[in-house]
């Protein structure tokens, strides 16, 4: 069997379980992976999130200096409404294309970077190696990501990460942070032929609203990612038309820069919004990552996608949050890359798909960063 067609089963392998989040159910999925990598020399670690629920650490390496990481996660976001023309967990191929619930998003990297380490396993057993990090739930919050972290789950004092997200193969080098807020209005409660008599917390969330339009984040531009953005999401107020509301919720997203202080950002907004929002609480807290454009390793990168796509790569970061979030915070100073065969397009959308000349495409560039790695294992001590 050649490596495209290694990588193509695999990601279909991967495409039929269901890992839609919620409710996730990545176990089986997770040990699947783990017996395939532990037949094929692997140290592997599961780490139990919930019942049903796990992510894994593989390890490969002669247990000297710092290996190079992969990471991607298991689970998927839901289906949704619209009508899929394929089955969404068959792996169909239709004209170049694999179809799938997670087929970009991202189960394609991780059957490309899976392949490319075994491909690769003589060179990566006699130097610092490499170990893979497969994660559940990211899609609702990095929590496995979290989790491994807090748990002290060993991931071998990785030298460098690569988030097999979906880029179609474009190194990316950091995104924005994510920093989801519920804001609460607090009112008294009337009966609604009498309004003049309470005091409507759903009138606050509205006037709140309206200034969250034209609010800007008060952070400096970034070179590479912009700015900082804020976007309301969802507002939920009342128990019933003729009670005057004592109580409203309005929940918003800001995606924040590398270095911008979460508790100060939520500070501010409440001020700005004050008297009418009392108080703003976490629900979503990730900070934004960003790997130095003048990183040697970057700079390797770089040389080997534009040696293998023949397009020169610039400066660029990624619109979405990945597991770098917990990852590239617990390994300081890491260098990091988004590089991954999914189509970014695709991503949550009906009849998901992911071109299968990108997973082969992506292979063959893991494969020689892997080997970059390897040969040049004196330059990552320990």
């Amino acid at each position: 069997m050649s490596l495209l067609e290694y990588a193509i089963d695999l990601t279909r392998d991967l495409v039929r379980f269901d890992t839609t989040n919620p409710p996730g159910n990545e176990g089986r999925c997770a040990e699947f992976l783990a017996e395939l990598l532990e037949r094929e020399g692997f140290s592997v670690t599961l780490h139990e999130l919930e019942p049903d629920r796990a992510s894994l650490v593989a390890y490969l390496g002669n247990g000297r200096g710092r290996p190079l990481c992969f990471t991607g996660h298991l689970d998927t976001v839901p289906l949704g409404k619209a009508t899929w023309s394929v089955d969404p967990f068959a792996g169909e191929i239709r004209d170049g294309k694999l179809y799938g619930r997670g087929s970009s998003d991202m189960k394609a990297g991780v059957a490309a970077f899976i392949t490319a380490a075994l491909e690769e396993r003589e060179s990566i057993v006699n130097s610092s190696g490499v170990v893979l990090v497969l994660t559940a739930s990211e899609e609702t919050g990095c929590q496995g990501a979290m989790a491994l972290v807090r748990d002290g789950v060993d991931q071998h004092n990785a030298g460098a990460i690569i988030v097999g997200e979906m880029t179609a193969n474009y190194p990316l080098i950091g995104h924005k942070g994510a920093l989801w807020l519920k804001l609460t209005a607090y009112g008294k409660s009337a009966h609604g032929s009498m309004p003049e008599k309470g005091d409507n917390a759903l009138y606050k969330a509205g006037r709140a609203l309206q200034r969250i339009q034209g609010y800007q984040v008060p952070a400096p531009r970034h070179a590479i990612l912009g700015a900082a953005t804020i976007s309301a999401g969802t507002l939920h107020a009342g128990s019933s038309i003729n009670v005057v509301p004592d109580h409203a919720e309005l929940c918003v997203d800001i995606r924040t820069l590398p270095g911008m202080s979460h508790p100060a950002t939520a500070a501010a907004l409440v001020a700005e919004l004050s008297p009418d929002i009392a108080e703003a609480t976490p629900v979503l807290d990730l900070p934004g990552v960003f790997t130095d454009i003048d990183a040697p390793w970057v700079a390797t990168v770089y040389r080997i996608v534009e040696e293998e796509t023949g397009i020169r790569p610039e400066p660029r970061g990624a619109s979405y949050f990945t597991d770098a979030c917990a990852l590239q915070h617990a390994h300081p100073g890491v260098p990091m890359v988004i590089l991954g065969p999914g189509t970014p397009e695709m991503a949550h959308q009906a009849d998901e798909y992911c071109e299968v000349p990108r997973i082969e495409e992506a292979v063959r560039l893991y494969r020689r960063l892997i080997t970059d790695w390897c040969a040049e294992d004196g330059r990552h001590p320990d």
